[in-house]
């Protein structure tokens, strides 16, 4: 129990930035939508926009970072905040086929050393023990890590993704998705964590590129591609899991929603059993049914927090993924981030794609999310 009541103390430190989500609202409006940033990264030959943090060998003092696919043509690299963009040559090389992206000597791309990544023990206001026992993981509550990590676009050659990736039934969410194929309007209901609050997108600290948090990702896309009106009303809060969950079926209720977004399972990751994650997660269901009965939901299976952080039961994970697919039938969907961020972690690092050092996403991570959920309802290709 303390060790949860630790990790809900943490991310309760950034509820204060919750608010901004509405007090900001106008800055939704300076982030530019494109299709192409919401298609599945594993679908097609071109990756918009990943992120990676090159990390500094101090002895040879080359910087490297890798990307998800073998590259066979660089189309973009940028910082985080999308307005500099680099030269190939001058300040990136590569090879084709190959995943590694290498800064040569006098790059411009910002590149840190893995000390950078640490503290030492005691020198935060959380302690976030590394694994190692080596000092503390670099906490971020803001934009620190965004700073770091340059985003590359490239086209990479045919590759099978390992782990599971979803795939579109038409039996898996009917009511929702006919209700988008014949352009009615959809109401979505949002309930979870610190992650679905939309921690730690741009657009939450009103700093470039102004992306929203997957929910609003997932409702933009929506409407750009069906052109149904999408309702969408977050719920979420800071350091909560399934059992706080479990007493806000009132609010779910009250807004009538056709699809509940059920996304628990980082905070629970800190003690919780899968059985009982499981059991909370199926009575919200329930609970909710008893009222409206033609409720759909998707049950989101959590990305994983940073692997070297002792307080996570990182076990937990994929055991809360399975307990999650028993739950799933026709009107039940499930969006299998943790397969997703586990092929992610089989070829890149944590610090590559993290929004705060521990438990959550970047852009591009929210992206990836608002990608899973929104393949489930994409029977218009």
């Amino acid at each position: 129990m303390q060790t949860r009541s630790m990790l809900i103390i943490l991310l309760l430190m950034t509820t204060l930035f919750d608010s901004q989500a509405t007090a900001e609202e106008p800055a939704e409006q300076k982030w530019s939508y494109s299709p192409e940033l919401l298609r599945p990264f594993w679908e097609g030959d071109t990756v918009h926009g990943e992120t990676v943090l090159f990390i500094k060998d101090e002895k040879t003092g080359e910087a490297k970072a890798s990307v998800m696919f073998p590259v066979t043509k660089v189309l973009a690299v940028r910082n985080s905040a999308g307005h500099v963009t680099y030269q190939e040559g001058r300040d990136y090389r590569w090879e084709s086929g190959k995943r590694e992206i290498v800064l040569p000597a006098g790059s411009r791309i910002v590149s840190h050393i893995p000390a950078d990544m640490r503290r030492p023990a005691g020198s935060q206001k959380h302690r976030l023990t590394h694994r190692d026992g080596n000092g503390e993981i670099f906490f971020a509550g803001q934009l620190q890590y965004a700073a770091m990590q340059t985003c590359i676009t490239y086209q990479h050659e045919p590759i099978k993704w390992n782990t599971p990736v979803p795939q579109f039934d038409a039996q898996a969410l009917p009511r929702s998705v006919d209700k988008l194929l014949n352009k009615q309007p959809l109401s979505i209901v949002v309930l979870g964590d610190s992650i679905s609050t939309g921690l730690n997108a741009s657009f939450l600290f009103d700093a470039a590129p102004f992306q929203p948090g997957y929910p609003g990702l997932l409702q933009r896309h929506l409407q750009e591609k069906f052109g149904s009106k999408v309702t969408l009303t977050n719920l979420s809060v800071s350091g909560t899991a399934t059992n706080w969950g479990l007493n806000q079926i009132e609010n779910v209720v009250s807004t009538k929603p056709d699809l509940v977004i059920l996304a628990f399972g980082m905070n629970d990751s800190a003690g919780r059993s899968a059985a009982e994650y499981q059991a909370n997660t199926k009575k919200m269901i329930h609970d909710i049914r008893e009222q409206l009965p033609n409720a759909e939901f998707v049950l989101v299976a959590s990305m994983l927090g940073n692997r070297d952080w002792t307080t996570l039961k990182h076990e937990s994970f994929p055991r809360y993924r399975d307990a999650l697919q028993e739950l799933c039938e026709s009107g039940v969907a499930l969006a299998d981030m943790t397969s997703i961020w586990t092929g992610i972690l089989e070829r890149k690092k944590d610090w590559d794609q993290t929004g705060n050092g521990v438990n959550h996403p970047n852009d591009f991570g929210h992206r990836i999310y608002a990608q899973v959920i929104a393949k489930l309802l994409d029977a218009k290709k």
